[in-house]
């Protein structure tokens, strides 16, 4: 008996093969549906195959032909507008590289004629006097270039004819459009990089999508949401703001977790990296935000902000405000930058400490300067400012700072010591004199305003850049430990009292800068870091699980950070910008308004230590002056180290001749060449000796 066997096309999506049920078989199937009226029929599921439309679904659909003529019309008008504002400049590439072109096809064309492929075994056998090998390589050139001189001199001619009897022929114009496209073709090749082409491509700006199917599929991809999409029972997301364009560029939403799911706005947050992946950007694009209850939201409410492109790469950093401010009130939210959505950000630092940790030439000292420029511009504030790297990024300081330390030498370590030593003493004088006053003028036990210009209350800002060299160059653990005592200290205690702690570190690990320092201040930013664990070392332990991660940071993004102000508060920013010569000019404003409030004080009132006699004095011996602030006498080798760290550009090729020139033509008269140092004799100065120098200009002297 012909048994008819039904195959399954899509075996994969159809349920394992059963064993033979015992019902009655079924009747037979008409005609065309594979059956035989007189055959045994076997029970199966008869499988028609979906077969591929012949046809695009463009062609199919009339809205999807419009969108995708839409699409292309856009991009092709954005080509054509890019290409025409480049006008000039493929002019110029076209006239420059047709004729650089023409000459490296004639050198070509020479090289080739004269057999160059050969020219460095001759030069090879002349060099080694084989007379033989040199004659059998030169008649070898000579008999290639009888016949390639043929070959050029044939194709010349033929070219020749064929231009003249064109000319003859057919209008001048062919002739133009044929030179046009044979100097095109030179131009192609005679450009920076041969073959690269004359025209510029275009990066067509991207323009992401998103919607509710997108924002639900997502969180189900990443575990939030149970169940699949097709399910009218999943549970889905409560749109309480749809997605929405909010500018050329970005996308908006707010939503709500649904209610049995079992998770929260951390959970989200946790995963932000998993979104991102599943909505097609990088992390740094989209930003993610508890929604408060203080903004009407809970515990499970997000604002979800996703952006076409990176946010902190599409415009220039924002100059500081402080950079044209004539003055500022600490009292009032420091500006510090801006996050993704262009939003402003602004510091309450009173009260406050901070920490700035993140990889070298990432932005952390430019960062941390633009809290120290407001602290400048306030004339009520008392600097004290500690460089461990000992350059020039803090160097105009020198003019208002009450205490200034320059270096991580042994010297700048006991300097750094006795500088917080004068600050725990003056913070606890300040406890006292506030203890002193009546409870109902200090209701909450600190500094307010009012207090402060009542009673002569003085806020101090204490500035330590490097902190991690400081604690490096300690080698006793008692001494260690007791520097860090001191930190943390001021940290702890010194807000109450206007005492506000600013310090920054490389390695922010727990050698170098210990994790009870860190644990206890308040505000932390951190730039671009190699891993989870280096930015937790920085924002906290468990911050990057909270979605507080700078590893997510690139290299290109300099100057933005993650800026942690509480538990669950964070945001990454764009820092504002301060150039070094813009920093100079507020550090002078600054001294200027100190002078008018007559706040000037400490080291900033040696005009020779605090440079305002730079322009008098000779630069070598107000740098000298400078490195030496903390000894009275300095090798030379030492001397000439540190001038080069504050200044690699003017003193990097500067030998100890050199140094001795100069200061000699800067009138230094040397009471002693040689110099003891802890027992060493070496060539060296002493500070004794650059002061009476610099009393010769007219500067004021040292404080000793």
């Amino acid at each position: 008996m012909e048994t008819t066997v039904t195959v399954d096309l899509d075996k994969d999506s159809q349920p394992a093969a059963q064993a033979p049920s015992t019902d009655p078989p079924t009747a037979p199937l008409p005609d065309g549906d594979g059956s035989h009226d007189d055959g045994e029929v076997l029970e199966g599921v008869i499988v028609r195959p979906n077969l591929p439309a012949l046809l695009p679904d463009w062609v199919r659909d009339w809205e999807i032909a419009k969108a995708r003529a839409d699409v292309r019309a856009r991009r092709a008008a954005y080509k054509a507008a890019f290409h025409l504002l480049r006008t000039h400049r493929y002019a110029w590439r076209f006239a420059w590289g047709g004729g650089v072109g023409w000459y490296r096809g004639g050198c070509r064309l020479v090289d080739w004629l004269t057999l160059g492929e050969s020219r460095d075994l001759r030069l090879h056998a002349a060099g080694q006097t084989d007379a033989k090998e040199y004659l059998a390589l030169l008649h070898a050139r000579n008999d290639h270039l009888r016949v390639r001189s043929i070959v050029a001199g044939g194709t010349g001619l033929a070219v020749a004819a064929g231009v003249a009897a064109e000319a003859w022929l057919l209008p001048h114009s062919v002739l133009w459009v044929e030179g046009a496209l044979a100097w095109a073709v030179a131009a192609w090749h005679g450009g920076p990089e041969p073959d690269v082409g004359l025209l510029d491509e275009p990066e067509v700006p991207v323009r992401l999508d998103l919607s509710a199917e997108h924002l639900n599929a997502a969180f189900r991809a990443i575990g939030i949401l149970k169940g699949k999409d097709d399910d009218e029972d999943a549970p889905r997301l409560v749109l309480v703001q749809p997605p929405m364009r909010d500018s050329s560029r970005s996308w908006s939403a707010v939503v709500d977790l649904p209610r049995g799911t079992g998770k929260s706005a951390n959970d989200v947050l946790a995963r932000r990296d998993r979104l991102a992946a599943e909505l097609g950007v990088d992390e740094i694009q989209l930003d993610i935000r508890r929604v408060r209850a203080v903004h009407k939201g809970h515990a499970g409410r997000l604002s979800i902000w996703m952006c076409d492109e990176d946010p902190y790469l599409q415009d220039k950093p924002t100059q500081s405000p402080l950079v044209k401010a004539e003055s500022f009130n600490v009292w009032n939210p420091v500006p510090f930058g801006r996050d993704a959505r262009g939003d402003r950000v602004d510091l309450p630092v009173m009260w406050q400490s901070m920490f700035f940790g993140g990889l070298p030439r990432r932005g952390k000292t430019g960062s941390q300067r633009d809290v120290v420029a407001a602290g400048v511009l306030d004339a009520s504030v008392r600097h004290r400012l500690a460089d461990g790297k000992g350059g020039a990024d803090w160097k105009p300081m020198r003019r208002l700072a009450y205490r200034y330390v320059l270096g991580a030498e042994a010297d700048a370590v006991t300097a750094l010591e006795d500088m917080l030593d004068e600050a725990i003493a003056d913070m606890e004088a300040a406890f006292k004199k506030l203890n002193a006053l009546p409870l109902h003028l200090v209701p909450d036990g600190k500094l307010t305003p009012q207090i402060v210009e009542r009673y002569g209350f003085e806020l101090n800002w204490i500035t330590i850049d490097e902190l991690q060299e400081y604690l490096s160059a300690i080698t006793d653990n008692k001494r260690r430990e007791a520097l860090i005592e001191r930190l943390c200290r001021l940290a702890r205690r010194g807000p109450a009292a206007g005492f506000f702690s600013n310090f920054a570190s490389q390695r922010p690990d727990a050698t170098s800068v210990p994790t009870r320092l860190r644990e206890i201040v308040s505000y932390r930013y951190c730039t671009q870091v190699i891993d989870k664990t280096s930015s937790d070392m920085v924002l906290g332990d468990g911050k990057a699980k909270q979605g507080a991660d700078a590893s997510i940071l690139s290299e290109e993004h300099v100057g933005v950070g993650v800026l942690v102000t509480g538990p669950a508060s964070f945001t990454t920013v764009l820092a504002d910008y301060i150039t070094l010569p813009e920093f100079v000019d507020i550090c002078q404003r600054g001294r200027e308004l100190r002078i008018k409030a007559q706040t000037l004080a400490g080291d900033a009132t040696d005009e020779v230590l605090s440079g305002e006699r730079e322009d008098v004095i000779p630069q070598v011996l107000a740098d000298a002056l400078t490195v030496m602030r903390h000894v009275d006498r300095m090798h030379t080798t030492d001397l000439l180290n540190r001038l080069i760290n504050i200044d690699e550009g003017y003193y990097g090729d500067w030998s100890a001749d050199t140094l001795a020139t100069e200061l000699a033509a800067a009138r230094v008269e040397r009471s002693t060449v040689q110099v003891k140092i802890s027992g060493v004799n070496r060539n060296g100065w002493h500070k004794s000796d650059l002061l009476a120098a610099a009393d010769q200009f007219g500067g004021a002297r040292h404080r000793s």
